[in-house]
């Protein structure tokens, strides 16, 4: 077979596993968004079956080939087929050596360990979901000898999600965040300055808050002819391809606060999704490079831009519009306030900015623990409630408000914890070059939040997976991995706002 033909037939099989992905992701939204309980276990069968086809192309012997004649002719291929060659390679590494019937029944567990979590999370019984959750770490553990490490079996998950990054980098960044954020928040505690938010427990009407969320999501430039918004019990952004992206976010009568900050960090997911380079749809290279820039975009909009008093300022007319007799007896600051205030609260999703990266801190130290064999699950209510004592000085009442919480591990996304508090130092890296080149609070306080995304098109979501996170992260603000820009952030923002010497 000549060169063409040999890239003609890699361009095919990439379709195909694209078509296979689509599948399984369309059975997921299905599955989470209102399709019948009883349906689980037939939509787990069809999983399995799907994500074994997945592993049958990326080892068979045609697109074992490919990668190999392609790899010899490296210097003969346009760059996108270098880059699908590449980011298929990975994908390659990571199930070339895990046999088939496992694979498949791996798939298989893991639907059937989200419906028993979400049981379990009923009940409050971690007892119930235990025994699935011991499989899939099982099966994740043995996923990682046969794909063989080096130094630690957990930096093979973190790789997965976050290219390049290690335990021993993770250890250094957390250092530091517990050596400055952990006596902020005493600090705060201390403060006496108490911010009102009794009127955030208010009834609010739920079909106003879905209104209220939409406005948000066109105001923020999300192409609703390129997405739809849904409920799910766990927020979440699918990004199909820049034409597909959907989001979802969950709404409580008594924590509103919650769907408008949901709804903007998915916001954030999704723009990033649909506004990659049109020209890389239909590559595998049309989706975010990594959980931890993708987290960047959604913490930027959720937290640096959505609790921005400037954007609360353009917003907040609307919402006591909609909301007149909540609001009725509540100040523009009074808001501003109560959107940021900070303490130490049990759940990740409704942590504050401050706080919220203690609750990854916690995940992030169990998770390795549990691949270093210090721990094994059945500890994991004890040690995560150990955790949050000697982080946050609170402990559960109950495995749903502790370790329960997330829905991540019934996936089997390990390694993927971290990302979310990376992101959050990647943001405030962003923004800060960004005020370099606009006007970033005049742009709030007009509501022409499409110049930010525009901005953020430019630098970030045009290139997809084009370029690695430490190459876009160097490209944008001329640095690597700089912590420094997120706790001065969070350090000039809390001290003023609870009157810190």
């Amino acid at each position: 077979m000549s060169l063409d033909q040999i890239k003609e037939q890699f361009n095919d099989l990439l379709k195909k596993k694209q078509a296979l992905s689509y599948a399984q992701s369309m059975i997921y939204w299905d599955a989470v968004t209102g399709a019948p309980k009883k349906g689980m276990e037939a939509r787990a069968k069809h999983l399995g079956v799907l994500s074994g086809e997945t592993h049958k192309l990326l080892t068979s012997k045609e697109m074992v080939e490919c990668i190999k004649i392609l790899e010899e002719n490296k210097d003969k291929l346009d760059n996108i087929t270098v880059l699908s060659l590449k980011l298929i390679k990975k994908d390659y590494n990571q199930v070339c050596n895990i046999p088939k019937k496992e694979y498949e029944e791996y798939s298989e567990l893991t639907s059937i360990a989200n419906d028993k979590w979400e049981e379990a999370m009923g009940k409050s019984d971690f007892a119930l979901f235990q025994p699935y959750l011991e499989k899939v770490i099982e099966y994740k553990k043995r996923f990682v000898e046969y794909r063989g490490y080096e130094v630690n079996p957990y930096n093979v998950l973190l790789d997965d999600h976050e290219p390049g990054m290690t335990v021993e980098i993770l250890d250094e960044f957390f250092k530091l965040l517990r050596e400055k954020i952990v006596p902020l928040v005493k600090n705060i505690e201390n403060s006496p300055k108490k911010i009102r938010s009794d009127f955030t427990i208010r009834k609010f009407d739920l079909s106003k808050q879905k209104e209220f969320s939409e406005y948000l999501l066109d105001i923020l430039s999300y192409d609703f002819d390129a997405g739809m918004f849904k409920e799910s019990v766990h927020p979440f952004t699918l990004g199909l391809n820049p034409y597909d992206v959907r989001i979802t976010s969950h709404f409580h009568e008594r924590l509103f606060l919650s769907a408008i900050y949901s709804t903007i960090h998915e916001c954030g997911h999704a723009l990033y999704e649909q506004d990659i380079d049109k020209d890389l749809v239909g590559t595998i290279a049309a989706t975010g490079v990594s959980m931890g820039i993708h987290e960047s975009q959604s913490r930027a909009y959720e937290n640096i831009i959505g609790r921005n008093i400037n954007f609360l300022k353009f917003i907040y007319p609307k919402l006591k519009e909609m909301f007149p007799e909540q609001l009725e007896d509540v100040s523009l600051q009074e808001f501003y306030e109560a959107v940021n205030e900070s303490k130490p609260s049990l759940i990740r999703t409704e942590a504050d900015e401050l706080t919220y990266s203690l609750h990854i801190m916690v995940r992030y130290e169990i998770e390795k623990m549990l691949f270093n064999d210090e721990i094994q699950v059945k500890d994991l209510p004890q040690v995560w409630n150990q955790k949050m004592q000697e982080y946050l000085g609170i402990v559960p009442q109950n495995d749903a408000e502790g370790v329960l919480q997330d829905v991540h591990w019934s996936d089997g996304l390990i390694g993927y914890f971290p990302s979310y508090a990376l992101g959050n130092a990647y943001a405030s890296q962003f923004i800060d070059s960004m005020k370099k080149d606009i006007d970033l609070d005049e742009i709030l306080l007009k509501g022409k939040l499409e110049e930010i995304k525009n901005w953020l098109t430019d630098k970030i979501h045009k290139y997809g997976s084009t370029k690695m996170p430490n190459e876009i992260l160097k490209n944008v603000t001329g640095e690597e991995l700089n912590p420094k820009y997120f706790i001065d952030y969070l350090e000039d923002k809390y001290s003023k706002l609870y009157n810190l010497k």
